[in-house]
């Protein structure tokens, strides 16, 4: 299917890796450029290269620490003009809320909550201006099932949620979209963390950890690559109608009992 996006210029954050270079493949197998974005350097130019190895579109690259406000003005400074941004950088940690301290807390959310509003603060304006453009805000299923466990990213998904709702809303008026996508268990090195880190709560001991992925829906974890195909569908011209909400992607978890 031509998702009818050639020639667009993408940006992805935390695109070196997990369900970010899941997206940047997508993106790229759709004839998109790329801008990829993440604090690791030398991720980013083996995800770029591994890209470049199997299609022909330009991919740019930028190193820097995203929950830093400087870093993110330096990368709107260095690639400003975009077609569609994805965010989707951030680890938040998983505990329950005598876990993390407020340090922890702040840290987390200055890369995911408040890096997702400070770039969509960035790139909006000249999307509204030129009257096309779409942001795609990877957040998770915590905003959704939150979780005593993972308390710190239940709270920031949730604001997230609500941020692309109340966002989603009002930009369709100068042909702008905002579309959230909320992964369930999803199997990234992000998953595997987690699941360590919800292991030593419930049993104080994180190698447990595959048990908390016992009883999915279909006997598995999500794949990056169905996030990402989801993405660049809410990207393009086939997504077209959609705006403001939030898709979730659980295969049916959360109603489980």
């Amino acid at each position: 299917m031509d998702m009818e996006l050639r020639g667009k210029r993408v940006l992805i954050t935390g695109g070196s890796k997990g369900i970010g270079l899941a997206c940047a493949a997508a993106f790229a197998a759709a004839g998109c450029d790329l801008v990829l974005a993440s604090r690791d350097a030398a991720a980013l130019d083996r995800a770029a290269g591994e890209i470049r190895a199997r299609h022909q579109v330009g991919i740019a690259t930028q190193a820097g620490d995203l929950s830093d406000p400087a870093a993110r003005v330096a990368l709107h400074a260095a690639h400003p003009e975009i077609d569609v941004l994805v965010n989707n950088a951030g680890a938040i940690p998983g505990g329950t809320l005598h876990d993390i301290s407020l340090d922890r807390w702040q840290q987390a959310w200055a890369l995911k909550v408040f890096g997702y509003i400070h770039l969509t603060q960035l790139y909006l304006p000249a999307m509204e201006a030129r009257r096309d453009g779409v942001i795609v805000n990877v957040i998770g299923m915590a905003g959704r099932a939150p979780r005593a466990d993972y308390i710190c990213g239940a709270a920031g998904n949730a604001s997230l949620i609500a941020f692309t709702a109340a966002l989603g809303g009002k930009a369709p008026d100068n042909n702008v979209r905002v579309v959230g996508i909320a992964p369930g268990a999803t199997m990234t090195e992000r998953i595997v963390t987690l699941s360590k880190s919800r292991a030593k709560t419930k049993w104080g001991d994180e190698g447990r950890w595959q048990e908390m992925l016992s009883g999915l829906p279909l006997g598995r974890a999500g794949k990056p690559e169905e996030i990402a195909d989801l993405a660049v569908f809410c990207a393009s011209p086939r997504g077209g109608y959609l705006s403001g909400t939030t898709i979730e992607v659980d295969a049916g978890a959360q109603f489980r009992g």
